[in-house]
């Protein structure tokens, strides 16, 4: 993307963890003197979170995956504008909690669009915008648990079924497999400060 500043994201199926790296991750590369700034999809700038509020409430009939991915293409064209890019500019590190890759894997994947064709829109939305380095946080077995808590409730995404989620990551594991050199599966198992050290791993070519 640029030379300027690291880009990186934190994804994941729902209950992995993703949150609580995210901030901790943070707080590491913070502690080697790096400037980060936190920021989520969908959202981070104005307009995304004008969209995300459309995105996350109401039915599940609300949206479709066609307009869900246009809608998720459209905050992340806005959110890379007007926050990423710029703090990436300026010789910042980026640490986002979802990017593209969720599009790919929750409506390309699990919601039946294909990747090729959610690729194909958000290399409109976004161009050469996609992250140096992608963190899928993988948890087998212990994910479904998780997932319980919000099926039938919690936001509209993370409230679908079990088939739904299994697709997910599936299609997360596909596109890791598909990118090795962007994007790394990384255990989430374990105590929290374990899984920290395993996302320091998975980035330590990119570090200074």
């Amino acid at each position: 993307m640029t030379a300027a500043g690291r880009f990186i994201t934190l994804e994941g199926g729902e209950g992995v963890g993703k949150s609580t790296q995210v901030a901790a991750l943070a707080e590491a590369l913070r502690k080697r003197g790096l400037d980060v700034l936190v920021t989520r999809e969908p959202g981070g700038s104005e307009g995304a979170e004008r969209i995300r509020e459309l995105l996350l409430a109401g039915s599940e009939e609300r949206w479709g995956p066609t307009a869900e991915m246009l809608l998720f293409s459209a905050a992340r064209a806005d959110h890379l504008e007007k926050i990423i890019r710029p703090a990436l500019e300026a010789g910042g590190w980026v640490l986002c909690d979802r990017f593209v890759d969720s599009s790919l894997a929750y409506q390309g994947g699990a919601g039946g669009l294909g990747l090729d064709t959610v690729r194909a829109v958000n290399q409109v939305a976004i161009g050469d915008g996609f992250p140096d380095r992608t963190l899928i946080l993988v948890l087998d077995g212990g994910a479904e648990r998780a997932r319980t808590r919000d099926e039938g409730g919690g936001d509209r995404i993370g409230g679908r079924s079990h088939d739904y989620h299994r697709a997910v990551d599936a299609a997360f594991r596909e596109i890791a497999a598909a990118e090795p050199e962007r994007v790394r599966l990384v255990d989430a198992s374990g105590s929290a400060a374990d899984v920290t050290q395993r996302l320091l791993n998975a980035i330590s070519d990119l570090l200074p």
